[in-house]
C-alpha cells in the first residue's frame, strides 16, 4: 500500500523520526568526543596558568603564543610547584586543583557558604609566582583569566579570555598588547590591596607609571574594560587573607 506523503500526519511523523535520529547521532558523537573535549580544556587551563607566569613562546612584538599542547603537561609539571585551595584564611594542597570550576565556587560564595578557591605557586629562574584564576562578566557574557603576582604584590603577567565580547573591541582583552600592559603594575594602593583598573584616558598611554593601579582602556570597549577591572578587584578581595600572609611590601 502506497504511503500518502501529502497528509499532515506523515509530515509530523517524518519530522519526529528525523529529530530522534539526529538527536541520537549528536548524543553519540558528543559522548565519543567528551574525552577529547575534556583533554583540550585541561591543556588550555595549563597553558593559561603558564602564560600568566611568563612561560610561553612569545617573541618580541609578536602575538600571544602559548606552550604547545604536546608539551604543556610536561612544562606544567616543571614550573608549577604547588597547587592549593584557599578556604577562608586556610590553605591546603590539592592535586589537580586547576580543574576546579571557579564559576561554581563563586556561586557557592554567593549562597553564603565557604568555597574552595584554587591557587598555584610556580617557580622560574629562582623567582616565585602566585597565580590566581579569575572569573567575571563582560559586555555580553563571561570573561575569565589568570593573574600572576610576586611577594611584593607586583603583577608578573596576566591572561584573559571571553565567551562573546565584540570582535575588534572588547574581544581584544585576549590580545597581547592589552595583556602586556598589566605586567609590572602593583595591586597595592599605598599599603592596601586594591587591584588594577582599566581606565579610559588615564594620561599614561605607554603605561610607564606602574604605581597608579591603572592601565589604558581599549577603544570602544568601556563596559568590557569595566568588567575586567571588577573581575580583578573582586578576585583579589577573595584571596586577600592569603595574599596578606605572603606579601613582603
Amino acid at each position: 500500500m502506497a504511503i500518502n506523503t501529502d497528509k499532515n500526519s506523515y509530515t509530523v511523523i517524518f519530522a519526529a523520526v528525523m529529530v530522534i535520529i539526529v538527536g541520537s547521532l549528536l548524543a553519540f558523537l558528543a559522548s565519543g568526543l567528551r574525552p577529547r573535549i575534556d583533554e583540550n580544556e585541561r591543556f588550555e587551563k595549563q597553558q593559561n596558568i603558564l602564560y600568566a607566569m611568563g612561560v610561553n613562546q612569545n617573541e618580541e612584538g609578536g602575538s600571544a603564543d602559548f606552550i604547545p599542547t604536546d608539551i604543556v603537561e610536561e612544562e606544567f609539571s616543571k614550573y608549577i610547584k604547588q597547587q592549593l585551595v584557599v578556604v577562608g584564611s586556610e590553605t591546603k594542597e590539592r592535586e589537580e586543583a586547576y580543574l576546579i570550576d571557579l564559576k561554581k565556587q563563586l556561586n557557592i560564595i554567593k549562597n553564603g557558604d565557604e568555597a574552595e578557591l584554587p591557587l598555584f605557586i610556580g617557580e622560574k629562574e629562582g623567582n616565585k609566582y602566585y597565580i590566581i584564576p579569575m572569573y567575571g562578566k563582560g559586555l555580553w557574557d563571561a570573561i575569565w583569566g589568570f593573574i600572576s603576582l610576586d611577594e611584593n604584590m607586583v603583577v608578573q603577567g596576566v591572561v584573559f579570555d571571553h565567551k562573546g565580547e565584540t570582535p575588534g573591541l572588547g574581544a581584544n582583552i585576549k590580545l597581547r598588547f592589552f595583556m602586556d600592559d598589566f605586567t609590572g603594575e602593583s595591586i597595592l594602593d599605598g599599603s592596601r590591596i586594591s587591584g588594577i583598573s582599566v581606565i579610559k584616558g588615564n594620561n599614561d598611554p605607554l603605561n610607564n607609571d606602574k604605581e597608579d593601579n591603572e592601565v589604558d582602556a581599549l577603544a570602544g570597549a568601556t563596559i568590557t574594560g569595566n568588567g575586567v577591572s571588577a573581575m580583578i578587584k573582586e578576585t583579589l578581595k577573595l584571596y586577600k587573607p592569603y595574599l596578606e600572609t605572603i606579601r613582603t611590601k
